[in-house]
């Protein structure tokens, strides 16, 4: 497996594939591969979405204690613009964020750590997302942060003229500045 450090603690992974005639096997995930490279999560839940449009934009989610949750997110079907922001309080890169393509053509994966916000944008329609998280959904945990909050500023690859579709509970998502008031991480 290739390893790319993005910054901030977050990484692309990309599994080798073994392919014949028949088509490819890979490990996605391996505990001791992966520990070897630092990224020892205990994965204990899995999810899947499927978004039906384009400029589908999921997030900024996040867990808080005591269930914060780190992601190992890879695309089945499609692609997104994948993006994680540090909003850890304490951190020096508070509020920073990185992003990355991940597609099903490339096979590639995003490890995100716990303190990160994360959010993804489908960049064509019928994509299929596949993430392992290291805590069980909890809603009183749940946190969202507004998209488009000018204090992080991220650089969603929109073409001109075009919105993101969202879900009400992205609509109403806290800023920043507001999360980092809360305390909470």
């Amino acid at each position: 497996m290739e390893v790319r450090d993005l910054g901030l603690g977050v990484r692309e992974i990309t599994p080798r594939r073994l392919g014949d005639a028949r088509g490819f096997f890979a490990e996605t995930w391996q505990r001791k591969r992966f520990a070897d490279v630092g990224i020892d999560a205990d994965w204990v839940q899995e999810n899947q979405s499927l978004s039906a449009e384009r400029n589908v934009l999921r997030g900024l989610h996040l867990q808080v204690s005591p269930l914060p949750q780190a992601k190992l997110v890879r695309v089945l079907k499609g692609s997104i613009y994948d993006v994680a922001v540090d909003v850890r309080p304490t951190s020096p890169t508070f509020g920073r964020w990185v992003s990355c393509v991940l597609s099903a053509d490339a096979f590639n994966q995003l490890y995100i750590p716990t303190g990160f916000a994360h959010g993804f944008l489908t960049l064509e329609p019928g994509v299929e997302v596949f993430y392992k998280v290291s805590a069980p959904y909890a809603p009183s945990c749940e946190r969202g942060i507004i998209w488009d909050d000018k204090d992080i500023a991220i650089d969603w690859p929109f073409l001109p003229g075009e919105q993101p579709v969202l879900s009400e509970k992205d609509r109403a998502a806290m800023s920043l500045a507001s999360f980092a008031a809360s305390g909470e991480i």
